[in-house]
């Protein structure tokens, strides 16, 4: 079974999934949360939609572990790990959302999760950062502030304050942290019993874990109930719900598609103006109105974003050449190991000629950066 995507044609077609899939992603997760059902009632239970979400992604996960072949004896106990550290992180960036704070600001915010990652890696010592790097966070944060800050679209009268959205997100953030670092300790784990997790291994592995406890939760809290009936009674927002499940999954594998293919590289400059873009795409189509300081925090925010684009001196990623084979034959991988931090990138010397087919198995160092690219949301 073979797929042949190359060169300019496969970069187009990975290119054009992410972004109709994540700005179509982030447009339905907005609207989720400002719709008002005609009883003035509000959609709120952010466990019960990540249980669907995360739901539509292990069966995504599944069929293509089912093609590409199930790896045996993984470290469980650690994705089950960072699957709750994720879980966490996108509920509150859910909460962020369902506590008022907007959804522009909310994804210069996300972008920002270097700030955690610099901050415990300089107090656990050994870490060293360029002035770039610190003007480059404190522009995304000095940005969100500024945006959130002057964002006048009208309000309910019962709207909650967008401060508490605001903590929300700084929680996010802060699980974002955490699953970096449990995700280096899985990366020991597996290197330590000798085992690469192919790219859906991870993405069914990590998401079953996540459904499980967001079913749990949302059980507990009542929220499968109270969203179920919300929903039910509501059959907009439904199909959004639905829709902003479907577009998590494809949006996955797209990533997958464009980092096994084309290198991390081409894969962040994708993934990172495409977060430019959700961010002008809510201000033109839901109607948020920014003061001259909201435009000015845009702008200062996307120069931060945008500084992810910025080479890195002595760090340098050569294009990936790799041969995949079919049924039980394993893929013979002669693309170097991805170290780079994805933080930083550099240029990729010419153009890459890749034939797909399936099973795929990645270094464990290109799926990290696949679950990297997991967490960039919204």
């Amino acid at each position: 079974m073979g797929l042949e995507l190359t060169g300019t044609t496969g970069l187009l077609f990975g290119a054009a999934g992410i972004y109709a899939s994540f700005l179509y992603y982030g447009s339905l997760q907005e609207d989720v949360f400002a719709f008002q059902a005609p009883d003035g009632t509000t959609f709120r239970e952010a466990w019960f939609l990540q249980a669907i979400e995360a739901g539509a992604n292990v069966v995504v996960g599944f069929f293509g572990m089912m093609l590409s072949g199930q790896t045996q004896s993984l470290p469980l106990k650690y994705f089950a790990v960072t699957g709750g550290t994720q879980l966490l992180a996108k509920v509150c960036t859910s909460l962020a959302l369902a506590n008022g704070l907007s959804f522009p600001a909310a994804t210069l915010a996300k972008s920002a999760k270097m700030a955690p990652i610099m901050l415990g890696s300089l107090l656990l010592g050994g870490a060293s950062y360029t002035m770039r790097e610190y003007l480059q966070v404190l522009a995304i944060i000095a940005g969100t502030v500024m945006v959130s800050t002057t964002d006048s679209r009208p309000a309910a009268p019962d709207a909650p304050s967008s401060l508490l959205g605001v903590a929300y997100i700084c929680g996010s953030l802060a699980w974002d942290g955490v699953t970096g670092g449990f995700q280096s300790r899985l990366q020991e784990e597996c290197k330590s019993v000798g085992v690469k997790p192919k790219a859906y291994d991870f993405m069914f592995w990590t998401n079953l874990f996540m459904t499980i406890l967001a079913v749990l939760v949302s059980l507990a809290t009542g929220e499968a109930f109270t969203g179920s009936r919300f929903i039910l009674s509501n059959p907009t927002i439904m199909n959004k719900v639905l829709l902003f499940a479907a577009c998590s999954a494809a949006g996955q594998s797209f990533i997958f598609f464009m980092i096994s293919n084309f290198g991390p590289l081409k894969a962040a400059t994708v993934t990172t103006t495409r977060k430019i873009f959700s961010v002008l795409l809510s201000i033109f189509l839901k109607g948020h109105v920014l003061l001259p300081l909201g435009w000015a925090g845009i702008a200062l925010g996307s120069m931060g974003i945008a500084g992810e684009l910025i080479p890195r001196k002595g760090k340098a990623e050569k294009p990936p050449q790799q041969t995949f084979s079919t049924g039980k034959e394993q893929c013979e991988d002669k693309a170097p190991q991805w170290r780079s931090d994805l933080a930083h990138h550099s240029s990729v010397p010419g153009e890459s000629q890749v034939q797909l087919s399936f099973p795929m198995r990645l270094t464990f160092e290109q799926v990290s950066d696949l679950n990297t690219f997991f967490r960039q949301s919204p």
